[in-house]
């Protein structure tokens, strides 16, 4: 009898022990993710200056 007791009780506390750890895994990622921050942009450098609006009229 005990060890048909056993046999039922060991799968679910194993249960309970995967799906407690996965609880405390969460827990501790989302605090490190808090902490980290987004790199800034950089900005782009252009090799050549901008074009001008609009032409010089031709004399």
């Amino acid at each position: 009898m005990a060890m048909m007791v056993l046999a039922a009780l060991i799968p679910i506390l194993m249960l309970g022990v995967v799906l407690a750890l996965g609880r405390y895994e969460e827990l501790m990622l989302s605090e490190q993710e808090d902490d980290r921050r987004e790199p800034a942009a950089l900005p782009v450098a252009t090799s050549s200056p901008a074009p001008a609006g609009t032409p010089a009229p031709s004399p």
